[in-house]
């Protein structure tokens, strides 16, 4: 696909699931800015929407914002590395995030942060039949 047609394919994208500037960028391969987020911590194991088991690097994200499978980079007062969205929450709309922690006395301790959110790729959002 050409790069102008790859461009329009990622804009329409963007204007169809009301995705942000910087979501559109990471859609088409270019440098995207890092966004502002709210983030809390969880530390129930089990499935994850993908199928996967919660653990250490995974993230639960408003699909509409970041679709399952996408990758991205934390960078927070108390946690910072590249994590996996795997995981949608009922309770994680918008712009929060719900990060996996393997102890709940860890989860409870990060409490409520904002972190900067910078999406290292963008997964296409999943379709569906309504």
């Amino acid at each position: 696909m050409n790069p102008a047609a790859r461009l329009l394919v990622a804009a329409s994208m963007a204007a169809t699931l009301g995705l942000s500037s910087s979501s559109a960028a990471a859609a088409r391969g270019t440098r995207v800015r890092p966004m502002t987020m709210t983030a809390t911590a969880y530390c129930l194991r089990g499935v994850t929407a993908d199928g996967g088991e919660a653990r250490h690097g995974t993230v639960a994200a408003d699909p509409r914002v970041l679709p399952l499978g996408s990758r991205i980079r934390i960078r927070g007062r108390e946690i910072h590395g590249d994590y996996l969205v795997a995981d949608r929450g009922a309770a994680v709309k918008g712009r929060r995030i719900d990060i996996f922690m393997p102890r709940c006395d860890q989860a409870r301790r990060f409490g409520r942060q904002r972190v900067t959110v910078t999406v290292l790729h963008l997964n296409s959002p999943a379709r569906t039949t309504r």
